[in-house]
């Protein structure tokens, strides 16, 4: 299976609309796009984007849709769960500790989250921690990002694409970071 995973568009979906269709053939596996998981802030885009793409998009809501509680969606599929949440109320602002927890807790092999707007590609313990950037308002010096989630049985794959308007195309790049990484993007934000 194969998800497109976005995040925090704030009502801006031209990026996403493009996005989709350079991605719906460029699959790890070859294979179209399944499905759209969309990571909150805002909520609303989901349903706009289901409705423009005739697609399925499962969503959490974000602290810029009101949510001010935990609110996590479990996704199960024939290859394993994933977590879909924004992130704000598991503080992923400083690190994805609480996501790990959140995910053995709910058998997950993957979480996707939003709300640093900083994509992140990494597994830990065992878990692959997903977080697409924002192709809105990216706070990664880039024209904004998206990413693919594929799901087999042999595992889980994928990467994170970044939006190159000029260049007319799209790259592929697996993230990194952590804390650290989160600090240094903030620290000229304040």
């Amino acid at each position: 299976m194969n998800f497109l995973v976005i995040s925090d568009t704030h009502g801006h979906l031209e990026k996403v609309y493009d996005m989709y269709e350079r991605l719906k053939d460029m699959t790890p596996d070859g294979k179209k796009i399944d499905e759209i998981i969309h990571c909150g802030d805002f909520s609303r885009d989901a349903q706009s984007i289901g409705d423009y793409l005739g697609t399925s998009v499962t969503f959490a809501e974000g602290n810029c849709d009101g949510c001010s509680s935990r609110n996590f969606k479990v996704k199960k599929t024939p290859y394993g769960n994933i977590l879909i949440t924004h992130g704000h109320m598991e503080r992923v602002d400083y690190g994805t500790d609480i996501l790990s927890y959140l995910a053995m807790e709910n058998n997950c092999i993957a979480v996707c989250f939003g709300h640093t707007h900083v994509p992140l590609f990494k597994i830990e313990s065992d878990i692959l921690m997903l977080n697409p950037g924002s192709l809105t308002y990216p706070r990664d010096n880039t024209d904004g990002s998206c990413a693919v989630l594929n799901l087999t049985d042999k595992g889980v794959d994928g990467g994170i694409f970044y939006y190159h308007h000029i260049l007319g195309s799209c790259r592929k790049k697996k993230s990194q970071g952590g804390i650290l990484r989160s600090m240094i993007n903030y620290s000229d934000r304040f």
